[in-house]
């Protein structure tokens, strides 16, 4: 289960696609039309906008809170440690511990988020729609 709602949040199940005005260009074209053209835009922003994107964004994300996580579990764990005798082991285990919450937190945080596209990606979809006679009005 764990696995599936990763690839599910990686591969951004939730992405937002463009909306286009009903303009006379939608109207000859047809809403089948419409959508191979939104498509046929996509593919071409995907491979001339080489950015990182959503996954980009998501692996700085975990980095930093893996970073944050394991230096709150490794001050904690150390305290909790001193206590009963042993800080290093109790740094140890606490540094693991905020470590793997660090990733879990972000991986669950953006499996509930809509996947925003990269602003430059959105405007070259955008402008290639607008190239073809539609009016974008948005993403969603």
């Amino acid at each position: 289960m764990a696995a599936s709602c990763a690839v599910a949040a990686l591969s951004g199940c939730a992405a937002t696609h463009p909306t286009v005005y009903p303009n006379e260009q939608y109207q000859k074209a047809g809403a089948a039309q419409v959508d191979e053209d939104i498509a046929e835009c996509e593919a071409r922003a995907k491979e001339y906008v080489k950015t990182g994107g959503q996954g980009g964004q998501m692996a700085a994300e975990t980095a930093r809170n893996v970073g944050v996580g394991t230096a709150i579990g490794a001050g904690s764990g150390a305290v909790g440690g001193a206590i009963y005798g042993n800080a290093g082991e109790g740094a140890a285990i606490g540094a693991a511990s905020g470590a793997t919450a660090g990733v879990l937190g972000t991986l669950f945080g953006w499996m509930g988020r809509k996947s925003e596209p990269d602003p430059v990606y959105r405007n070259f979809v955008d402008q290639c729609l607008r190239d073809k006679g539609y009016d974008p009005i948005g993403w969603s």
